[in-house]
């Protein structure tokens, strides 16, 4: 189980919710984000997220079309991350996927960028991509 609190930047308030690990991320359309996928790896019981992060997920992952696996979310800076990169996963950054080939990839990347409902999107080069 998680404690997972969603800042709701429409109404500026934060919303609590106790959640199973196979259960769906609030506001994650379609089941298309569990609890479990978000966590990843953190040992942390309490998650955090903003409701436009996962409005953002949502309008990607509506735009790609089909699954796109989630490596990280949710990270807590000692927990790891990029190192010498940056410790970005407080829950409004995803890490995403992983096992899929470079052209996929570059599709999802290109789509993330054009979508503009990113604050940032990690350029294919810190990741050697191109």
């Amino acid at each position: 189980m998680a404690t997972v609190y969603i800042f709701n930047n429409n109404t500026n308030a934060v919303e609590r919710y106790i959640l199973g690990e196979n259960e769906a991320m609030p506001y994650a359309f379609g089941r298309t984000m569990t609890v479990g996928e978000f966590r990843a790896r953190s040992c942390s019981p309490v998650l955090w997220t903003s409701l436009w992060a996962m409005q953002a997920w949502n309008n990607l992952r509506s735009a790609y079309g089909r699954s796109i696996p989630i490596g990280a979310a949710f990270k807590r800076i000692w927990e790891g991350g990029h190192a010498g990169q940056s410790q970005h996963y407080a829950g409004v950054s995803f890490d995403i996927g992983q096992g899929l080939s470079q052209a996929e990839r570059n599709t999802i990347h290109g789509i993330a960028t054009r979508s503009g409902v990113w604050g940032y999107v990690e350029p294919l080069y810190l990741k050697g991509q191109s």
